[in-house]
C-alpha cells in the first residue's frame, strides 16, 4: 500500500487504453523544486506501491543533486519479450497521450528498466511536447540543431560513478593508481564506470553479469572485455581469467566494489565475505539501509546510490535545458564531484554513515522549499526553470 505523509505523493494517475492493451500509471511525489522526474519501467510485474518508492527516491536523488525537478516515476505493465517493436511503441505513445494532463507541466519522463531512447522518442510523440521527456535519440531535435535529445547511452551515470569514486578514494586513503576494482554488471552503467576507471589508473580485476564473473589479479583489459561481452554475450568468455559464479563478484579481494545490476545484491548471505574498503552504489538499492548500517561498523564507506548514480538525472537536466552533450558531461562531473564531497565531509564530521548525510541534506532543501512556497499568497504549478535552494547557475 502506497504510503503518504509530508512529501507526498501528490498525485497518482491509473490509466488504460484497450485498443493498445496499455495499463499504466505515474506517481507525481513532490513537486516543491520543480516538475516530477523519473523514468518509465515497462515490466509485467510493476505495481503502484513500487513506483511510489522509487517516486520517493527521486524527491531525495534530485534534491541533494541540486536540481530543480521535483520526484516522479511511472510504470507500465507489459512484457516487452512478448510485444513487437511496433506494439512496444504503440504503448508507449497511447500511455504518452492519457497522461498529457500533467506532462510535462508536473511530471516529465525518462527512460529506466526495459525503457530507452527509442521509447522517449515515441512519448514525446505521442504526447505532442519535446520536453515532455529526457533520454531521447541525439538525432531528435526541437528545431534543426537546437534542443536535441541526449540519451542516456552516453553514458552519464557511468561517467558520475566514476568521479563520485574518485572523490571518496580520498576519504577512504585509497590510491588510485593501482588500486584494484570489481564490477558487478556489464550494461549501460558498469561498461562506462570501468572505462573512466582503467584509463585514470585503476585496475578493474574482476566484472560480472548474468553469464558468471572473470577474475585476473592482474586486471582485465576494457576494450578486449568489451569485444567478448559483444561477441558472446557473457563475460565470463574473457581470458586469461579464473571464471567464477556471478555472485562471487562481491566477495573478491579488491579495495573498490560497485555493484551495478540488480537490487538487494549485497546482503546477509555474503555481506561476511565483502573485502572491500569503499563501495560505490552504482545500482540502485543493491542493499538494505540494515546491510548498509553493518558494513559502516565494520569501517567499509559507502557512497548511497542517490548519490553515486545520479549522473543519469543530471543529464536529463541538462537535456531538458536544451545543453549539448559536452555541458552535460561537464555538469555531471561538477555535480557529482560537489555533492560527493560535501555528504562525505559532514558524514565525518557527524560521525554518521554517508546516507544518512545525503538523506539530512536533501529533506532540509525540500522542507525548506516547502515552507518558502506556503509563505506565498498564492500557488502555482511548478515552474519549468524553478531554481531550488542552493542551486547553482548552469
Amino acid at each position: 500500500m502506497v504510503q503518504f505523509d509530508e512529501f507526498g505523493p501528490e498525485k497518482i494517475l491509473e490509466v488504460h487504453d484497450h485498443k493498445t492493451g496499455m495499463h499504466g500509471f505515474v506517481v507525481i511525489d513532490n513537486t516543491t523544486l520543480g516538475p516530477a522526474k523519473g523514468g518509465i519501467r515497462m515490466t509485467p510485474s510493476v505495481t503502484i506501491d513500487e513506483v511510489a518508492k522509487l517516486a520517493r527516491t527521486m524527491t531525495w536523488k534530485n534534491s541533494v543533486a541540486g536540481l530543480p525537478f521535483g520526484g516522479g516515476k511511472a510504470g507500465i505493465i507489459a512484457d516487452d519479450r512478448k510485444l513487437t517493436k511496433e506494439q512496444k511503441l504503440g504503448i508507449i505513445g497511447s500511455f504518452a497521450k492519457a497522461i498529457k494532463a500533467v506532462c510535462p507541466k508536473y511530471y516529465v519522463a525518462g527512460p529506466d528498466m526495459n525503457t530507452g531512447e527509442e521509447e522517449m522518442k515515441a512519448f514525446v510523440e505521442g504526447n505532442g511536447n519535446f520536453r515532455s521527456a529526457t533520454g531521447k535519440p541525439a538525432n531528435l531535435c526541437e528545431y534543426p540543431g537546437e534542443r536535441c535529445g541526449i540519451p542516456h547511452e552516453f553514458g552519464s551515470t557511468g561517467f558520475g560513478v566514476f568521479h563520485s569514486i574518485m572523490v571518496a578514494c580520498k576519504f577512504a586513503k585509497i590510491k588510485p593508481g593501482g588500486a584494484s576494482v570489481a564490477i558487478e554488471g556489464f550494461g549501460n552503467v558498469g561498461t562506462f564506470a570501468m572505462k573512466h576507471l582503467t584509463e585514470k589508473g585503476f585496475k578493474v580485476v574482476g566484472v560480472s553479469d548474468s553469464g558468471g564473473c572473470i577474475y585476473n589479479p592482474e586486471g582485465l583489459d576494457y576494450s578486449r572485455l568489451m569485444e567478448v561481452k559483444q561477441r558472446e554475450g557473457t563475460v565470463a568468455k574473457y581470458q586469461p581469467g579464473e571464471v567464477l559464479p556471478s555472485g562471487k563478484v562481491f566477495e573478491l579481494p579488491v579495495d573498490i566494489l560497485v555493484p551495478a545490476a540488480i537490487p538487494n545484491s549485497i546482503n546477509e548471505g555474503n555481506i561476511d565475505n565483502v573485502k572491500a574498503r569503499l563501495i560505490a552504489e552504482a545500482a540502485n538499492i543493491p542493499m538494505t539501509p540494515e546491510i548498509e548500517q553493518k558494513l559502516h561498523e565494520k569501517g567499509v564507506l559507502v557512497i548511497p546510490d542517490f548519490v553515486a548514480n545520479a549522473g543519469g538525472v543530471i543529464s536529463s537536466y541538462a537535456e531538458y535545458r536544451g545543453k549539448n552533450p559536452q555541458d552535460m558531461f561537464y555538469l555531471v562531473e561538477k555535480k557529482i564531484v560537489r555533492n560527493t564531497r560535501k555528504i562525505l565531509r559532514h558524514a565525518r564530521k557527524a560521525g554518521v554513515k554517508p546516507r544518512d548525510a545525503a538523506m539530512e541534506m536533501a529533506i532540509a532543501r525540500v522542507r525548506k522549499a516547502m515552507a518558502k512556497k506556503a509563505a506565498k499568497p498564492a500557488a502555482a504549478a511548478p515552474a519549468a526553470e524553478t531554481k531550488p535552494e542552493n542551486q547553482e547557475p548552469v
